[in-house]
């Protein structure tokens, strides 16, 4: 593995380049030779054949007036043979390092691009980039689009401005590093892009590479993935402007991306801020920062950091190591949080951080409680899939929610339960017509089955009363004194309203629902005819029996004739004194 050099002031003197050739292979019927060029702590591989050797020797003779006579010549028979491939390796690595010897400081450009300096070596990649900037520079920035560089550029136009060279030293001017710094002051749109592993055929770490983005004056946006935010520099100086920062695969704490500088001191607060104590530094706010992407990273904690971030509204922390919520108070404006596939198992007390939060992923977490959602009044979508859910009566914590329009619970133990959708629809009460459930639109038939679940939830908790020896005797002396319904031709005159009977359920959507609610065949004899009817509909009225603890059921349209079976499109759904459906 490749060690980077210096960042910084103390530096040290230039190493000298290398090229060995360390060996050969046949493709088709010609020999590549392998070289390797070394600079420094880096190396890396190049391939060529005898031809291209012979191409750059007649170009540096016409441009540099080198030695015809320098390259080993060219051999016609046997050039494949064994020995002659030997020899000539050892010749060409000749060749090379009087090459790189007669050029000690500004490689030609023909010879550079041949061991591939371009890609690999410091001078090459800023002189390769200039150029680029020079020819494509401002048709970039006006077309306003992401510039894509990698760590091993920025790295290498670090060092390039640190060795106090001229910014022009092989005098092309297209090679220039003022097209570099011209164009960085005006770029919005950033993209840094590291590799896992070896950089090409290189040795080089470039993930591990230090950088400096201070030369970036005026970015808005900033994507970083596969660095080491421990080496990235000058990113602080973007703060007034920067309003989309995205940091992946690169830190092992939020401190290392906004706030760099705190490992210098022992107190500091964010500026603005009723300072209390003692402190050793006041640090400027991310002032411009509305989005904050710190996903696929190893951050294990949700630090003070987040003092210096107060105008966030979209924060994403998925795929980290987060135990538990803490600090998020701070960010009044939060409304969009992802804290998906973290280590999280409990919400307790959620609603004292998130107070304005619309939308929060969850998924992927060790929960079993939602105990900690149900204050949470502005949510309006809500992700908890892949989580360790078991109890229906978990949903109740986000039911009553008044905003919620949104939920996934899919791979949770829950949903493999028996009607699942319908019983979770259910814990939504009135508002089960506007959730989304996994994605999938409620369907009419499912709110057709949630009334009958709310009716019967409604019914058993009626029963549980009236089965209550305490109640029982207050519960029948208010139900004495209603009416009883009785057999006619006309439609039954419905019990006043009891705080111990149900309340019809009424809804203009879909077709009828009812339920008859029975009391025991032992009742006194004039409950032995008391129903109730709740319908989604209010043309239809219903009227039952009981006998010996089943039970009759009527239904006709109000002020008509009624008979049973006589009207088909009235669904009914009728509980025993069991509670079971009939």
């Amino acid at each position: 593995m490749a060690t980077s050099r210096t960042f910084g002031p103390e530096r040290e003197a230039e190493p000298a380049k290398e090229a060995r050739v360390v060996g050969s292979e046949l493709v088709d019927t010609y020999t590549v030779y392998i070289i390797q060029v070394t600079d420094g702590s880096h190396e890396w591989t190049v391939k060529h054949r005898y031809s291209d050797f012979h191409d750059l020797h007649e170009k540096l003779v016409a441009e540099r007036k080198i030695d015809k006579n320098l390259l080993p010549p060219k051999k016609i028979i046997g050039k494949n043979s064994r020995s002659l491939v030997e020899k000539r390796e050892k010749d060409l690595e000749v060749y090379l390092q009087k090459l790189l010897a007669a050029f000690p400081g500004v490689t030609p450009r023909v010879l550079a691009h041949f061991l591939h300096f371009h890609f690999y070596e410091i001078n090459g990649i800023t002189a390769a980039l200039a150029e680029e900037l020079f020819e494509k520079g401002e048709q970039l920035l006006g077309a306003g689009e992401v510039f894509a560089i990698g760590p091993l550029q920025l790295y290498a136009v670090t060092e390039q401005l640190q060795q106090g060279k001229p910014t022009c030293a092989s005098g092309d001017a297209k090679t220039d590093l003022g097209h570099i710094l011209d164009f960085t002051c005006r770029l919005k749109y950033l993209k840094v892009s590291g590799t896992e592993g070896p950089f090409g055929t290189s040795n080089i770490q470039e993930q591990l590479l230090p950088f400096d983005l201070s030369i970036f004056k005026s970015l808005h946006q900033v994507e970083i993935s596969h660095c080491d935010a421990q080496h990235i520099r000058g990113l602080v100086a973007s703060k007034p402007t920067l309003a989309t920062l995205s940091v992946r695969f690169s830190a092992t704490s939020m401190k290392e991306v906004l706030v760099p500088e705190a490992s210098e001191f022992d107190e500091w607060e964010p500026e603005g801020t009723a300072l209390e104590g003692p402190v050793t530094a006041v640090i400027p706010t991310w002032q411009a920062l509305t989005t904050l992407d710190l996903s696929h990273n190893s951050i294990s904690e949700i630090d003070e950091s987040v003092k210096l971030i107060p105008k966030i509204e979209f924060l994403d922390l998925s795929h980290n190591g987060l135990l538990v919520v803490d600090n998020l108070q701070h960010l009044y404006n939060l409304v969009h949080l992802d804290l998906s596939y973290n280590k999280l198992s409990s919400l307790e007390g959620l609603h004292t951080k998130l107070g304005n939060i619309k939308t929060l992923n969850l998924a992927g977490n060790l929960l079993e409680s939602l105990s900690g959602l149900h204050k949470l009044y502005s949510l309006v979508n809500l992700d908890l899939r892949d989580n360790r859910i078991e109890q229906m009566e978990e949903v109740r914590s986000i039911g009553s929610l008044p905003c919620l329009e949104h939920v996934s619970l899919l791979n949770n133990p829950l949903s493999i339960i028996p009607d699942y959708r319908t019983k979770v629809l259910a814990q939504f009460g009135e508002r089960a017509s506007e959730v989304c459930l996994d994605d999938t639109v409620t369907t009419e038939k499912e709110l057709d089955t949630v009334e009958v679940l709310k009716a019967i939830q409604k019914a058993k908790e009626v029963k549980s009363k009236l089965s209550n020896p305490e109640k029982r005797g207050g519960e029948d002396s208010r139900l004495s004194a209603a009416p009883c319904i009785r057999p006619s031709s006309s439609p039954p005159t419905v019990a006043p309203a009891s705080a111990s009977l149900p309340q019809p359920i009424l809804s203009n959507q879909g077709n009828r629902v009812c339920i008859l609610l029975l009391v025991e065949p032992h009742s006194p004899a004039w409950a032995s005819w008391l129903g109730w009817g709740w319908g989604r509909g209010a043309s239809t009225s219903f009227q039952g029996q009981t006998q010996g603890g089943r039970c009759l059921l009527q239904a006709g349209p109000r002020g008509g004739t009624r008979g049973r079976g006589a009207w088909p499109d009235a669904s009914c759904c009728l509980l025993g004194e069991d509670s079971r459906l009939l």
